[in-house]
C-alpha cells in the first residue's frame, strides 16, 4: 500500500475493498457466477437497445425510454462487476481517485435511474388515464428533454458530492467494509470526517430519491384506480398488462434503496445493507431485460422476428456449403 508523510499523519493513498469477505472459501464460485451475471446482463441490455433502434414498431416514447435505461444498466454493471471480479482474484486495492471516481458515476446513475424510472410511469399513466391525449401530451420533443433531463440531473447533482469526497483524507485504518466505494462505508474511514460529509449524503439521497418515489407511487395509484374503473377482466388484464413489467422493476428498486439509503442505519443492519445492494446494483440491471422481455409482447415479437431473419440469413449458407461439397 502506497502511503505519504503529511504532518504527523499517515495519510494513505490506496484503499482496501473488503468485498465479500464472509465468503472468501467461494471465491472461484463466486467469480464465475458474477461473470456469468456481467455477461448476461450486458448481453441482454445491449440487446434491448438495438432491438428498440432497429425495429420501427418499437420507436414510441415507452420503448425509447426502455432503451434509455437499457443503455445506463450497460453502464451501471460495468461500474460495479469488474472491481466485483478483480476483488475475487485477490486485486482488493483502488487508489482514492479511483474510489471517487466509482462512487460519482455509481451514484449519478443511480440518480438518472430513479428520472427515468419516474418517467416511465408518468408514460404509463397518460397511456392509461388520458389515452385520447398521449400523443399529444408524450410528443418526441418532450420525451427526449424528460430523457436528457434525467441523464444531466443525475450527473450534476452527484459533482457536488464527488467534491466534498474529494476533501476527505484518510489516515487510519483502510479497509471498506463493502465491495464497491459507497458513501456510508468510505465516511467511516475517513479521519477527516465529522459527519458532515455523512449527513449530506442522507440529504441528498433523501431530497433526490423521495420525490421521483412519490411521483412514480402518485401515477400508480392513478393508474391502479383507472384499472379498478374498468368493467370487463380482460380489459382490466390488458391495462394491467402494459405496466406490470415496469411496476416490478420499480418495487425492487425502490424498497432496497430506501432501506439502504433513507431508512435509520444502525450497526446491526449495515451488514445487511452489502446484501440489500446486491439487489439494485448487480441484480436489478440483469432482471430488467428479462422482466421487460419475458413479460412483454412487443418486445418478444421483435426477437422472434430478429431469430427468424437471422435463421434465413445462415440456412442459404449452409445449403449452398452443402451444394459445394456435392460437386
Amino acid at each position: 500500500m502506497a502511503i505519504r508523510e503529511e504532518g504527523n499523519q499517515t495519510i494513505n493513498t490506496e484503499l482496501i475493498l473488503q468485498g465479500f469477505g464472509d465468503f472468501q472459501d467461494l471465491n472461484v464460485v463466486l467469480f464465475l457466477l458474477f461473470l456469468v451475471i456481467y455477461i448476461l446482463t450486458m448481453a441482454g441490455n445491449i440487446l434491448i437497445v438495438v432491438l428498440v433502434v432497429a425495429k420501427n414498431n418499437l420507436h414510441t416514447p415507452m420503448y425509447f425510454f426502455l432503451a434509455n435505461l437499457s443503455c445506463l444498466e450497460t453502464f451501471y454493471s460495468s461500474t460495479i462487476l469488474p472491481k466485483i471480479l478483480a476483488g475475487l482474484t485477490g486485486e482488493k486495492a483502488i487508489s482514492i481517485p479511483g474510489c471517487i471516481v466509482q462512487f460519482y458515476f455509481f451514484a449519478a446513475l443511480v440518480l438518472t435511474e430513479l428520472g427515468l424510472l419516474a418517467i416511465m410511469s408518468y408514460d404509463r399513466y397518460i397511456a392509461i388515464c388520458r389515452p385520447l391525449h398521449y400523443a399529444s401530451v408524450m410528443s418526441d420533443r418532450l420525451c427526449l428533454i424528460m430523457a436528457v433531463g434525467s441523464w444531466m440531473n443525475g450527473f450534476l447533482a452527484m459533482s457536488v458530492m464527488m467534491y466534498l469526497m474529494t476533501r476527505l483524507t484518510f489516515c487510519g485504518p483502510n479497509e471498506i467494509n463493502h465491495f464497491f466505494c459507497d458513501l456510508a462505508p468510505v465516511a467511516q474511514i475517513a479521519c477527516s470526517e465529522d459527519h458532515s460529509f455523512e449527513l449530506m449524503g442522507f440529504m441528498f439521497s433523501t431530497i433526490f430519491t423521495l420525490p421521483p418515489f412519490l411521483l412514480t407511487l402518485m401515477s400508480y395509484m392513478f393508474i391502479i384506480t383507472t384499472i379498478l374503473r374498468i368493467p370487463s377482466a380482460t380489459g382490466r388484464q390488458k391495462a394491467f398488462s402494459t405496466c406490470s413489467s415496469h411496476l416490478i422493476v420499480v418495487t425492487i428498486y425502490y424498497s432496497t434503496l430506501i432501506i439502504v439509503y433513507v431508512l435509520p442505519n444502525p450497526e446491526k443492519m449495515r451488514k445487511l445493507n452489502k446484501v440489500f445492494s446486491v439487489f439494485y446494483t448487480i441484480l436489478t440491471p440483469l432482471v430488467n431485460p428479462l422482466v421487460y422481455s419475458l413479460r412483454n409482447r412487443e418486445v418478444k415479437e421483435a426477437i422472434r422476428t430478429s431469430i427468424g431473419k437471422v435463421i434465413q440469413v445462415i440456412r442459404p449458407k449452409e445449403n449452398q456449403v452443402i451444394v459445394s461439397r456435392i460437386r
